[in-house]
């Protein structure tokens, strides 16, 4: 029993020393992008930096690592970028796409893009991610500053005053007729009105002054 037991332990054995020496050595990503000279290898190694920075942006998300952790891997995010452009400039260099033209633009907390060209005086181009917007020092550089009301001049007022404000256009739009013709009709009815009753006290008033003047003639012939 002890024989078979050792007999498959010295199989596993080989096994696994025939799968270590059939695995490649890990290849180590070169120093200085200049140093390769394959197209098909640069574009590995900008997508193995292009992980990296993904797990390190996914990692930073998490406001419970302190604030010198979310530093220190802000801080090696920006390296992993800087490395990434040294990457795609070399690809361009070798026949490649330029991926620079698609490069991800700065948000603020509110995922507005924004145009910070030195924020926090850490070097142009150095961002912020995840948590570390939020770090003392860092979230005013984000805070869009208060709108100030500017005074409008003289100027400002009149140059936004034209024909429609005056009136010249009420006519244009239809409204103002359909709004005018019953309050007209109403009034030209009320006007009629006023003018026959003001007939009336006309012909009233003459036929008083006639009737007077007769009875005055023949006052006057009776003495």
């Amino acid at each position: 029993m002890a024989r078979n037991e050792e007999k498959a332990q010295s199989m596993l054995n080989r096994f696994i020393t025939m799968k270590e020496e059939k695995k490649k050595p890990k290849e180590r990503r070169p120093y200085l992008a200049s140093e390769c000279r394959d197209l098909a290898e640069a574009d590995k190694w900008r997508q193995q930096i292009m992980r990296e920075i993904g797990r390190k942006v996914a990692e930073i998300q998490n406001e419970g690592l302190g604030e010198h952790r979310l530093r220190d891997m802000n801080d090696e995010i920006n390296k992993l970028i800087r490395e990434k452009t040294h990457w795609e400039r070399r690809i361009v260099e070798l026949g490649g796409p330029n991926y620079t033209r698609h490069s991800a633009k700065m948000t603020d907390l509110d995922g507005n893009i924004v145009d910070v060209p030195n924020p926090g005086g850490r070097g142009p181009g150095y961002r912020y991610f995840g948590a570390a917007k939020k770090l003392p020092g860092v979230k005013e550089l984000f805070e869009k500053p208060p709108e100030l009301r500017k005074r409008r001049t003289r100027y400002d007022i009149y140059k936004r005053i034209d024909a429609s404000y005056y009136g010249y256009r009420d006519d244009e739009d239809g409204i103002l007729e359909k709004l005018e013709g019953p309050a007209e009709e109403k009034m030209r009815v009320a006007a009629v009105a006023d003018w026959m009753e003001m007939e009336e006290i006309k012909k009233e008033a003459r036929r008083a002054v006639k009737s007077g003047e007769v009875a005055g003639v023949g006052l006057v012939s009776k003495i």
